[in-house]
């Protein structure tokens, strides 16, 4: 297969690198920075530069450019470790999801705020009693005239702690089968009855939060698509969530540098090194399978994210054992090592994902369950 981009692609690469240099120049780089860099400054200026929304059609603010060069843009913003938290969200998955679901008037009222980098969003999905299962939420939202009541608990929902916006998961059905009589709503985080707890992780970065709602008002005109009928939706939404360069480039800036300090490595580490490499170009053609459409089968993202978050960690594991001892020290290796857990529990759990893959890809049985 050949690796090589067209001129025009190269040009947009090396545009964005340097592009990146600049634009954190007088602000800071961070791996991760698709869910921990949080830096409005930077939102500003990348809305400014016309790459929050790229790939949205022009008659509804974007720029209908076509999705292979918002990958080549988000590459080399993960590889410039940019500070991007802000508009990932709305420009990965939320916008997307209007443009497929939403109305004339949300998509008019939300979508061109988040273009310009001054709304920010948050996704309120997983639960303490649901985890990965999307069909197992029990927050509820109950109609009373002109409005929703909601109540209920989503959990590790990223940037909650500063969200103008929450895309809130409800169950608005409580007599039909778990994956139906669900719907889904935009909620206003300023709404009288929401608390919201940050969760510190191991790492010492607290982006995940609880979030709670206590009979929380939201207008009718909130809803987004069917009601009672948004399972199909949600799993649109995830494979927004879950087949990005995101999942496989989110520490390899790390690699890198780690990779660069090492003098004459041995066999072992060269084999290493190899196998990264070769990783690198598995996964990225995963990637690509996903922006371009060439995908074989609907579920194509849980395959790629399980094979990517998992070389993810086998890549953290990597720059550990090159560092030595100084990995047990603060810093950005130490801080990957504590880390690198999280790659495959966010945004599904390798371990529901492989369910997915087996039972609707390859058509496996469900293993009986023990009678008792």
């Amino acid at each position: 297969m050949d690796y090589k981009w067209p001129k025009e692609f190269d040009e947009l690469a090396t545009e964005a690198r340097l592009w990146v240099k600049e634009a954190t120049s007088d602000l800071f780089n961070t791996d991760d920075g698709w869910l921990v860099g949080y830096s409005d400054e930077f939102t500003l200026r990348l809305a400014d530069k016309g790459w929050i929304g790229m790939t949205w059609p022009i008659d509804k603010g974007g720029d209908g450019r076509p999705e292979v060069e918002r990958f080549i843009v988000t590459e080399q913003l993960l590889l410039g470790r940019a500070p991007m938290a802000g508009s990932f969200f709305p420009d990965r998955q939320i916008g997307p999801v209007l443009l497929s679901y939403g109305t004339e008037e949300q998509q008019e009222r939300f979508l061109p705020s988040m273009r310009a980098g001054r709304s920010k969003w948050c996704i309120g999905m997983s639960e303490p009693d649901a985890g990965s299962n999307v069909a197992g939420i029990a927050t509820k939202a109950i109609q009373d005239g002109s409005h929703w009541v909601v109540n209920g608990q989503k959990i590790w929902t990223s940037g909650a702690q500063s969200a103008d916006w929450c895309y809130l998961i409800c169950r608005t059905d409580f007599d039909t089968a778990p994956h139906k009589g669900m719907s889904e709503f935009i909620v206003d985080m300023k709404s009288p009855g929401i608390e919201v707890k940050p969760i510190k992780d191991a790492s010492g970065d607290s982006h995940f939060n609880e979030v709670f709602f206590n009979d929380v008002l939201v207008p009718n005109e909130n809803l987004v698509g069917e009601i009672n009928n948004s399972f199909g939706q949600t799993m649109r939404q995830l494979e927004h969530e879950r087949g990005g360069i995101d999942r496989l480039a989110s520490n390899q800036r790390l690699y890198l540098d780690a990779k660069a300090s090492v003098e004459s490595p041995n066999a072992l580490i060269r084999q290493q090194i190899a196998e990264i490499e070769t990783g690198y170009k598995i996964g990225r053609d995963m990637v690509l399978r996903n922006v371009l459409r060439q995908t074989p089968f609907p579920q194509y993202s849980a395959v790629t994210k399980t094979w990517c978050t998992e070389f993810e960690q086998k890549v953290a594991n990597f720059v550990g054992l090159v560092t030595g001892s100084e990995a047990m020290l603060s810093g950005r290796v130490a801080r990957n090592l504590v880390y690198a857990p999280a790659y495959t529990i966010m945004g599904g759990t390798t371990q529901i994902l492989r369910n997915i893959i087996g039972e609707r890809i390859l058509g496996l049985p469900r293993e009986p369950r023990p009678q008792s």
